[in-house]
This record gives structure tokens, C-alpha cells and sequence, in this order.
């Protein structure tokens, strides 16, 4: 009892730092848990609003699914990057906690004052003097990859994990090393699917180093392997990995990597991270980001004092490298993967081919600059373990103290900025558009409101997902790291479905896109239906002219009116920033710099003609890879077959479709023009095995002009 009394201030010390250097970087606002101010916009927001609906969501089974935030594209509560360790633990006392609450500034404490313990251990294991391991412990809190992260990505500012799984590594004699390897990787797997595979990487490594030092029998290896692979397969079905299916690949993988200089470039996109340094031309791209590992300036000058040491021998780091070679294998592998195959040095770059099949399992990861971060962390105990050893005690704090003293003064030139973002002026709500009293009494009416068409990161997403929030609703406008492909796609159809035939979910409140308006305007029943322009949303409300308890809305829009409408001789082009995307109903992929293409066997253009209207003209690409050598394209007007033809070339195509006087009373007695697409040849890249883009593509439409 006299020894723990006497060690208890040594070990409350890598704790006061921790929670010092969290008061100096991010200050006190955020441990306020009805301040969501900070957290109002882009990844910060989903991650909050993931555990609202998460909260007040009835547990399931896996425990980490998410119904209600994505209704038919959601999914479990790792893919909002919630946090599913802490929205697990804090969920059992949802009824108790208050309205707002967000437990986001207490992870961050915890990341400070874990990242400073799991530190304090790591140099720890290289010298025991308290002045040593207290400033080496503090030089691992001012590093820029891990305050960078902390306004944007939430859960990566975990990085003390990291840390853990290094200093497990290297500890020469670990006890009770299962219950520590399988406490660290289930951590890892509730809080981050990148942080389960740095920290898995360095545990496989540890684990074979054991077997081959004769330190662990095989049947002790084969157990700890199966029995830790059975946990994390545990926690990650339970967190919701699995959720996804079809859409757990996305592309990326290349592009979000690390730059061979980005060690010593102060610079990204976030802002400028020193004051003496200056950006190195060609180093941010767009995916800098992810390959963000500047070291700062002061443990740039503490590496010279280290190389130094180096030089001089006597250190015994050679002879540390060659006693964990397989740790090293590791770590190479892990930087090799964080280059990706697109290597980039400055602004030189070469790209080394790999097959489909090896870029489709790199992009599961595909933010690989992500994946230096345990390579980062070693380079520094490296450093700070050669400047320790080549120098004696007193000298190596004053080198050790110094680099602290230009790391803090210098690295703020960034971490001033993350200040000023996480100290914002608290609130307990964010500013919403939505202030029509229309809106709390589509609430009480309601149980889900839904964004039509159905997509990722719809516009508005986040108004659409605080309102449902706070009113207890079910909703699909959301922001999720994967989607499943094959549910997105289905949840487009069915609303397709819906907006073709005018009969939609009564218990849903839709709010409609540009596309959505022309789609669902020919067909919606405005003797029932609400269809109203509400605080800048196009409103269609099933049921609500019906509805007594219902806010009538005083004026209700006649659907037409929102028709784009395009004049004879106007050319509209299709490409990305162009007006033409109006025009566009079913069947269509986002507009790129050139066009647009279809996707899928059917598509409309949909738009009003104010005279009448003799003749169309279409501008097209052709879907034609190797191997598919035309592409069938069938025009009706309004209904009225005009036109079949075959499309023989990829680009430079004109498609002439003259109207008759049948169409043009069918144009004018309906009030628009309705141009429908049947595409018999449309095909995915995907099937023909050139590419993982599964849309069944056809027809790229650049131009169309009304005569």
C-alpha cells in the first residue's frame, strides 16, 4: 500500500499532461454535452446525428444496427462514424441523459489523456527518469495528423490506439497478452474500421514474433489467433460492418494516399501548421488530407539531433531493429500501402498498374495515407529513443524540452485554428430553414420524411436529418461513410415507382430534388395530396388535404408550375454546371464535365415548350467498350413512338426526332413534353469486367435543342 501511495503521483502525471494539453488545444466549450454548435456541418454532423437516431432508436439485433437514420439506405452506427463504443455505452441511459447531448468532448479528453499515458508507457520502456518520459510523453500530444482530425473526422482523433498496440509490441515481457490484445483490438473495432487494421497489423506481427522467439507454443498462437479473430469478428458484426454489402468498396484507393515528402510539408487543405516552413510545391493534392504527416518543427530539428546520435554508435538501435524484424516487415507493409500505387514525390508521380481484383480490396481502405500513422508514431519514438541514448539524462530533457518548445509555439499556426473551431459560441440547437409552422405539424403527422430521390449526401441533408431528429422522425437524408448498393438502387426504384403512379407511403412527408419535381409532377393528385413550396423545399405531402388535424397550407402550387421550361432554338447543354439537369427525370447519372450519362434501360427529359414545337435535336456519346458494338436507342413523345435508331460510334452522335401533329397535341394538351428513352443495349462496366461501376450505361447526353 506504501509503494501504490508513493508511485500514485508519477502515475497521475502522464494524466495532468494529457488533460493540460487538451485544455490548450481544444478548450473547455466542447465538454459542454448540449453544445452541438461545433458540430454543425459536414462529417462532425453525421456523426452526431447518427447517435441521436441511434439513441432514440429500440435496440436491435446486432446491437449497432440504425434503422431509422436511412430508413432503406441505413445502416449500422460505424458507418455515421459515430463512435459505437461510446453510442453503446451511453444508449442504456439514453432515457436519463438530457436534450441535446453529445459525448464528443469527452472523447476528446480521452483521446489526449490516453494518447498521453499510452506515450508515458512507450518511452517508458526506454528510460525511467521522470523529466524524460514527461516532456517525451508531451511531444506526443502536439503532433499535426492527430489535432488536424479533431474538428473533421471525430473518432480518428483515437490515434492513442495507435500508441497502445505499438508499446504491446515492443514490450519485451507482456503479461496477460490476450486480455491486452483482445481489449485493444475490440476497442478498435467499436471505434474505427481503420484503426482495426493498423492495430491488427502490429498484434499479427507481434504474435508471429512470439511463436518464432519460442516465446509462444503453436497451440498458445493458433488459440490467441482464433480466439482474438472470433472477438473482433464479434464486435464488428455487433458495431454494424456488415450491414453493408454491395457499397463496403468505394474508389479512392490511389488518390487519398500519402505524398513521399508529406514528413515534412506544414501544409494541407485544413490550413498551415507552421510558421517557419512553407508549403512544398506539388505536394497537396486532392486527397492531401488523408496523407497529412507533417512532424512539425520541433521534432524535425529533434530527428537532426537524433541522426546525429545515430552517426556517433553506441545507441544499440541497430541491434532494436534487428531483434523485431517481423514488426518491421509490418510497418513496411503498411507504408507501402499508405504510398498506394499512385507514388508521388512533390509534384513528380508515377502510377504502377495493379489487377481489378487488388484495387477492389485496397479501396476498402481507400484513404490509405491514413494507414502511415503507425510508422509516424514509431519514426518519433525512434527519434526520441536515439536522443535518449546518445546523450546523458540532463542533456537529452534540455534537447527533448526545447523541441517540445518549438513543436508547441511552431504546430500553432494549426492547432490556433482547430481552437477557434471547437471553441465556437456553445448552442443547444443549430439554425434550421425549416421555421414554417407547416413543419411541426407534418411532425405530429408523420413518422418518417423522406428525400426524393433517394441518395447519399443529399442537398439540405443535414436541415432535413436535424428536423427528423429533434421530432422523433425516421429519415433517408443522411450521410453515411458506405451505402449498400443494391439497397440505394432499389430505394431509387421504388420511388420511381411511386412518383410514376402518384400513390405514395401514407405515413411519410417527401421533400423533392429538381428531378424529383419534374418526375413527380405529371402524376401527383393535388385533390388529396399536398404539393407546396415550403421555406425553399418542394413539399408533397400524401393525405394531408384529407387530414383535419393538418396545417393547411394557404398556397398550394400547381406542380406544372415548377416545370423548367426551355424556348425554340435554345440549345441546352448537359454537362456539369449547365442548366440541363432540370430537364432530367428518370434514369440518369449525376452530370460530369461533359455530359451526362443514362443508367439503366429506360430515361426521361421532361420540360415545358411555351410555342409549338416541330422538331428535337439530341446530341450524344455511346457507351460502345470493346466487345459492344452498337447501342439501340427508342424515342417516344408523350407516350407517341417517333423514332429507332442504332448508335454505331462512341461520340459525335445527332439524333433528329421530328414531332407530328399527334405528338404536338399530346404535348399541348398535357402541358409539357415528355421525351422517353428505351435503352434494350444498356450495360455496366462491371459485367464486361473492364471496371467496378455497376451502372448499365448507354447513351451520354451533351446537348439538346427544341425547333
Amino acid at each position: 500500500m506504501k509503494d501504490l501511495v508513493k508511485r500514485l503521483p508519477l502515475n497521475l502525471l502522464p494524466l495532468l499532461i494529457g488533460v493540460v494539453a487538451f485544455f490548450i488545444v481544444v478548450g473547455p466549450r466542447a465538454l459542454n454535452p448540449q453544445n452541438i454548435a461545433w458540430l454543425g456541418n459536414g462529417d462532425p454532423a453525421t456523426h452526431y446525428l447518427g447517435w441521436v437516431f441511434f439513441r432514440q432508436s429500440p435496440w436491435s439485433f446486432p446491437v449497432g444496427l440504425n434503422p431509422s437514420y436511412g430508413l432503406e439506405l441505413g445502416n449500422g452506427i460505424i458507418f455515421s462514424d459515430s463512435n459505437p463504443l461510446l453510442a453503446l455505452l451511453f444508449k442504456p441511459f439514453a432515457s436519463l441523459l438530457p436534450t441535446p447531448f453529445q459525448y464528443f468532448g469527452l472523447w476528446f479528453l480521452a483521446c489526449f489523456v490516453l494518447q498521453a499515458w499510452f506515450a508515458w508507457k512507450l518511452v517508458g520502456l526506454v528510460s525511467s527518469h521522470v523529466g524524460i518520459r514527461a516532456v517525451g510523453t508531451a511531444l506526443f500530444l502536439f503532433v499535426p495528423p492527430m489535432i488536424m482530425r479533431l474538428p473533421f473526422h471525430l473518432s480518428l482523433g483515437g490515434q492513442f490506439l495507435v500508441l497502445a498496440s505499438l508499446y504491446l509490441g515492443l514490450h519485451p515481457n507482456l503479461c496477460r497478452r490476450r486480455l491486452a490484445w483482445g481489449a485493444l483490438l475490440a476497442a478498435a473495432a467499436l471505434i474505427h474500421a481503420y484503426f482495426l487494421a493498423m492495430v491488427a497489423a502490429i498484434w499479427i506481427a507481434d504474435l508471429m514474433t512470439g511463436f518464432f522467439k519460442k516465446k509462444l507454443t503453436l497451440r498458445s498462437a493458433a488459440i490467441e489467433l482464433i480466439g482474438l479473430f472470433a472477438l473482433v469478428s464479434f464486435c464488428c458484426w455487433q458495431a454494424g460492418y456488415f450491414s453493408v454489402g454491395s457499397g463496403a468498396v468505394s474508389d479512392g484507393f490511389g488518390l487519398y494516399s500519402m505524398n513521399l515528402l508529406s514528413l515534412v510539408d506544414p501544409g494541407n487543405w485544413a490550413g498551415q501548421w507552421s510558421y517557419v516552413l512553407k508549403d512544398l510545391p506539388g505536394v497537396q493534392g486532392l486527397g492531401d488530407v488523408e496523407g497529412f504527416l507533417f512532424l512539425g518543427l520541433g521534432l524535425i530539428m529533434l530527428g537532426l539531433c537524433a541522426l546525429v546520435g545515430l552517426l556517433r554508435g553506441n545507441t544499440g538501435f541497430a541491434q532494436r531493429l534487428r531483434q523485431r524484424p517481423i514488426l518491421l516487415a509490418a510497418l513496411l507493409g503498411l507504408s507501402l500501402f499508405a504510398i498506394s500505387s499512385h507514388v508521388t514525390l512533390g509534384s513528380l508521380e508515377w502510377t504502377f498498374a495493379l489487377p481489378q481484383w487488388v484495387i477492389s480490396v485496397a479501396n476498402i481502405f481507400r484513404a490509405s495515407g491514413r494507414m502511415f500513422w503507425p510508422v509516424y508514431y514509431a519514426m518519433i519514438f525512434a527519434i526520441i529513443f536515439l536522443v535518449i541514448r546518445a546523450n546523458t539524462p540532463r542533456t537529452a530533457v534540455s534537447l527533448l524540452s526545447l523541441a517540445l518548445l518549438i513543436q508547441v509555439l511552431d504546430t500553432h499556426a494549426g492547432w490556433a485554428g482547430v481552437r477557434k473551431q471547437l471553441m465556437a459560441e456553445p448552442a443547444a440547437q443549430w439554425a434550421s430553414p425549416m421555421v414554417d409552422p407547416f413543419w411541426k405539424s407534418a411532425a405530429a403527422h408523420y413518422r418518417n420524411i423522406r428525400w426524393i430521390v433517394p441518395q447519399n449526401q443529399a442537398p439540405q441533408w443535414m436541415s432535413v436529418a436535424d428536423f427528423a431528429g429533434v421530432h422523433g422522425l425516421a429519415t433517408n437524408a443522411v450521410y453515411l461513410g458506405r451505402v449498400d448498393t443494391t439497397n440505394a438502387i432499389k430505394s431509387e426504384q421504388q420511388a420511381a415507382e411511386e412518383m410514376a403512379s402518384g400513390k405514395y407511403a401514407a405515413d411519410s412527408l417527401y421533400l423533392l430534388d429538381e428531378r424529383a419535381v419534374i418526375q413527380a409532377a405529371r402524376s401527383v393528385d393535388t385533390q388529396t395530396d399536398l404539393f407546396a413550396r415550403i421555406d425553399g423545399f418542394t413539399v408533397l405531402a400524401p393525405g394531408w388535404k384529407q387530414c383535419s388535424t393538418c396545417l393547411q397550407v394557404a398556397s398550394p402550387i400547381n406542380p406544372l408550375e415548377l416545370m423548367p421550361s426551355v424556348e425554340p432554338g435554345q440549345k441546352t447543354l448537359f454537362n456539369q454546371g449547365n442548366k440541363g439537369g432540370a430537364l432530367l427525370g428518370k434514369g440518369w447519372s449525376e452530370s460530369e464535365v461533359w455530359g451526362t450519362w443514362s443508367k439503366g434501360p429506360d430515361a426521361e427529359v421532361i420540360f415545358r415548350v411555351p410555342a409549338p414545337v416541330h422538331s428535337l435535336r439530341l446530341e450524344a456519346t455511346a457507351f460502345l467498350p470493346p466487345g459492344h458494338a452498337r447501342q439501340r436507342v427508342v424515342i417516344r413523345i408523350n407516350g407517341v413512338p417517333a423514332l429507332s435508331t442504332a448508335l454505331e460510334q462512341a461520340d459525335g452522335n445527332v439524333i433528329d426526332v421530328p414531332l407530328t401533329t399527334e405528338m404536338q397535341q399530346q404535348v399541348a394538351s398535357q402541358g409539357v413534353l415528355f421525351l422517353q428513352l428505351q435503352l434494350a443495349d444498356a450495360v455496366s462496366p462491371k459485367q464486361l469486367g473492364i471496371g467496378a461501376d455497376v451502372r448499365p450505361l448507354a447513351l451520354g447526353l451533351k446537348a439538346l435543342t427544341v425547333n
